[in-house]
């Protein structure tokens, strides 16, 4: 792959991609630009804090408040899992209707004695993957 970069300063900033093929390398590419234009702030305990999107494990919505998931820690944040799922982040899947997770802070799968899947992320924390979604966390994981 080649890469040129132009410094114009009368420019706005952009990036095109050029492939015969869609790759994970494509993927990430776009992930960085998409990432770079968020900007999420949370609440933990009267703190406000810049979230950055790599660190979080995922959102979760619980009693209609929704959280990002960093560490062990949760962060309240103003938007919606729907608008979050808009931005279209290529490194988080949505595993049921109140959990988006980042696929790189995902340590296993483990089914259940029902036929789910559990997922483990490296923080510990634990969720289940929807019917309605199994197909695409499947597709989108490459299992």
């Amino acid at each position: 792959m080649k890469c040129y970069t132009y410094i114009e300063e009368e420019n706005e900033e952009k990036v095109l991609i050029y492939a015969k093929e869609r790759t994970k390398l494509v993927d990430e590419i776009e992930d960085l630009c998409v990432v770079s234009n968020i900007d999420l702030t949370g609440n933990y305990n009267d703190e406000i804090i810049k979230i950055n999107i790599d660190d979080v494990s995922c959102f979760i919505s619980d009693n209609n408040k929704v959280f990002a998931l960093i560490g062990d820690k949760k962060y309240q944040i103003k938007q919606r899992l729907y608008q979050l799922e808009a931005m279209n982040l290529n490194a988080f899947i949505k595993l049921n209707q109140s959990c988006l997770a980042n696929k790189k802070k995902i340590k296993k799968f483990e089914s259940t004695i029902g036929g789910s899947l559990k997922v483990i992320f490296k923080n510990g924390y634990i969720d289940y993957i929807s019917r309605r979604e199994l197909k695409n966390v499947k597709q989108r994981m490459g299992i």
